[in-house]
């Protein structure tokens, strides 16, 4: 414990611990991982200004997103079977986030369902992420199913009309383990995960090229946003023309994300995509980040650029693999000391005084 100072030390506990299997599933992005580093190093790459003498002996990390109080302006993006990763899997991790008031997205291919992640963790925070498939009786159910289990948002990623090119899960013939399910999915009529142990492709492609709809356009959102009253919120935006659609069509959120680098390799860095975005929905819609968040002068420097929020993937699975509850508790406890740590050292009291004047633009260091 010692030694377990910041998210990479998390991150090689991690890696002792997986199976060959998940560890390969999870750390692995699309063709040559350019975009998956890319991520990462891109907030190493922005300075900051930071303000003295400013009487930071008090500060406020709480924040108001979708109009739900947040105690901080960090979520858990939605990862797949995350029991792949630990034995609770979706259960853990949902209990850390409830612990530290913060949301979970649960993905529809969780390995716990809906209904009894919900039922477990009363109360919790919840929002469910969800394709459009070609049957949209499935989707409508998954949604309503989400709703009657207490979620309060749905989020859709709609940067996968098709499986990017992940060779790495390939290599390794990714697999779902027998004794592993995907319950959101059952009896919804679509077929089921096929993923079996060495085929060129992985099952979870086939999976995606049999069911998901590549077809979906924006007035698949209308569609989407009227079958429920639950707020919408758009994951994968790169383009700020995108972001101004997904607000007319209905959203009230938009997710600045690459899939983590998982689907297009050479795609922008999130952090890099923001600005734009911002400045384009901004004021009228929440936007909020995943990529690359590491450290918690990341998510200093994302508010600064105008996210209300971001959201941690891979780190979170890291913890959960290394210690279950504990380990996600621990990684979100190192993101807001570190995120509370930067704001004080920049002068700033509270996340609504996050202005983009702490940043150094390459012109000015």
């Amino acid at each position: 414990m010692t030694h377990t100072l910041n998210l990479f030390d998390i991150e090689q506990h991690a890696l002792q611990v997986l199976s060959s299997n998940a560890r390969e599933y999870y750390l692995g992005g699309a063709a040559d991982e350019i975009t998956l580093r890319a991520n990462v190093s891109a907030f190493q790459h922005i300075f900051l200004r930071p303000r003295i003498l400013a009487d930071v002996a008090e500060r406020s990390l709480q924040t108001s997103v979708l109009e739900q109080s947040w105690t901080m302006p960090i979520g858990i993006a939605p990862t797949a079977m995350q029991k792949l990763a630990h034995p609770e899997g979706e259960h853990a991790t949902l209990k850390a986030a409830q612990k530290l008031g913060v949301p979970m997205i649960c993905s529809t291919t969780a390995t716990v369902a809906i209904e009894d992640l919900m039922h477990a963790q009363k109360g919790a925070n919840t929002w469910f992420q969800v394709y459009v498939y070609k049957d949209r009786e499935a989707t409508r159910e998954l949604v309503q199913r989400a709703r009657d289990a207490g979620c309060t948002a749905i989020v859709l990623t709609a940067d996968t009309p098709y499986l990017g090119k992940r060779e790495r899960e390939a290599r390794s013939g990714f697999h779902l383990p027998p004794d592993m399910e995907l319950p959101n999915y059952r009896g919804l009529g679509i077929g089921a995960m096929n993923v079996s142990e060495g085929k060129e492709a992985s099952g979870l492609a086939q999976h995606f090229s049999q069911n998901i709809d590549p077809a979906l356009c924006w007035s698949d959102i209308d569609w989407l946003a009227a079958q429920t009253a639950l707020p919408l919120v758009v994951k994968g935006v790169l383009r700020a023309d995108d972001a101004i659609m997904a607000w007319k069509h209905g959203a009230k959120g938009v997710i600045v994300s690459n899939h983590g680098g998982r689907q297009l390799d050479t795609a922008i860095p999130s952090i890099h995509a923001l600005p734009a975005i911002t400045d384009a929905v901004g004021e009228v819609i929440d936007v909020m980040l995943d990529g690359g968040i590491r450290r918690g002068t990341d998510v200093l420097k994302a508010l600064a650029l105008g996210a209300k929020a971001v959201f941690l993937g891979r780190p979170v699975l890291y913890g959960l693999a290394w210690q279950g509850e504990q380990g996600v508790e621990r990684v979100l406890e190192i993101v807001r000391e570190e995120f509370d740590l930067a704001m004080a050292l920049c002068g700033i009291k509270s996340v609504k005084d996050i202005h983009p004047d702490i940043l150094a633009l390459p012109h000015q260091h």
